[in-house]
C-alpha cells in the first residue's frame, strides 16, 4: 500500500508541474499539489501503525468525507462524459461559443478547439448564426468575444454570421448575454434552436445552464480536449458543476 501511495505522490507532483508549464493563467496545478499532500499524509499514517493511533471518531469522519468526495466526483464525471459525444443538430438558428483565454498571438489552445468546432459546424450549416461570448480578463489584450470572432473571420466565415459578445465573465453570463442578443434579433414568438459549443468536459454544464435560462431548444456541440489535460479540466469542472448546480435544469 505504501508503494502505491508513494507512486501516487510522484504522479500528482509530475502532473502538477506539467499543468503549471502550460501557463494557462489559472492555479489549477494547486489541485494536484493538494492531492500529493493528501497522499503524503496517507503514506505517513500507513507506516508504523500510526493510523490506528488516530482517534476512531476522527478516522470515521475522514472516511465519510472521502467517500462523499469520491461519490460527488464519480457523479460529476458521469454527467460530463454523457455529453462528450454531443454533435448538435443540423440547421440550428444559433450556436454560442463559450469564451476561453485569449493570448497576444490568438486564442489559447482550449479556445481554439471550441472555435474550430464552431467553424466546422458553420461550414456545414450555412444559415446558422454564431455568437462568440466572453469578456476581457486582466491578462487578455482583447475580449474573448472579439478575438474569437476575428479568428473565425480569418478562417473564412462571413463576418455577418458572427456576433461578438464582449462582456460576459463566466459561463452563466456567456449564455445569458448571448440569449439576450438572440431575443432582440428574433421573432419573440419563435422557439429558437440553439447549440452550445465548448470543450467536451464543459458541455454538460453549459447545456444545463442554458436549459434553465431559456425555453428554447438547446443542444451541445462538443469540441476536442487534449487527453493529457483532460483529468485536470474534469476535476476543475467538478467544482464548477457544484457551484452552478442550483442554476442548472437537469
Amino acid at each position: 500500500m505504501r508503494y502505491i501511495l508513494l507512486t501516487l505522490i510522484f504522479i500528482c507532483l509530475a502532473y502538477s508541474v506539467s499543468i503549471y508549464m502550460v501557463g494557462s493563467g489559472t492555479f489549477s496545478f494547486v489541485i494536484w499539489l493538494a492531492g500529493a499532500a493528501i497522499f503524503g499524509l496517507a503514506f505517513f499514517l500507513a507506516g508504523k501503525w500510526r493510523l490506528l493511533k488516530v482517534p476512531i471518531a476522527l478516522r470515521t469522519i475522514s472516511y465519510v468525507l472521502i467517500a462523499l468526495a469520491m461519490t460527488v466526483l464519480i457523479i460529476c464525471t458521469i454527467a460530463m462524459v454523457s455529453h462528450f459525444g454531443d454533435k448538435g443538430e443540423k440547421d440550428l438558428d444559433y450556436i454560442v461559443v463559450l469564451g476561453a483565454q485569449m493570448r497576444d498571438n490568438g486564442p489559447s489552445i482550449i479556445f481554439k478547439y471550441r472555435l474550430d468546432a464552431a467553424y466546422t459546424y458553420l461550414s456545414e450549416n450555412p444559415d446558422t448564426i454564431c455568437i462568440v461570448s466572453g469578456g476581457q480578463g486582466q491578462n487578455e489584450s482583447v475580449s474573448e468575444g472579439d478575438g474569437g470572432k476575428d479568428y473565425l473571420v480569418s478562417r473564412g466565415i462571413d463576418p455577418e454570421r458572427v456576433i461578438a459578445e464582449p462582456k460576459a465573465m463566466d459561463t452563466s453570463e456567456n449564455i445569458q448575454y448571448s440569449l439576450d442578443i438572440m431575443k432582440k434579433a428574433a421573432d419573440v414568438d419563435k422557439q429558437l434552436k440553439v447549440g452550445i459549443v465548448t470543450n467536451n468536459f464543459h458541455v454538460f454544464r453549459g447545456v444545463h445552464l442554458a436549459k434553465m435560462l431559456t425555453d428554447d431548444e438547446v443542444c451541445g456541440i462538443a469540441a476536442y480536449t487534449v487527453p493529457w489535460y483532460l483529468p485536470n479540466n474534469m476535476v476543475r469542472e467538478c467544482f464548477g458543476i457544484i457551484r452552478d448546480f442550483r442554476k442548472m435544469r437537469i
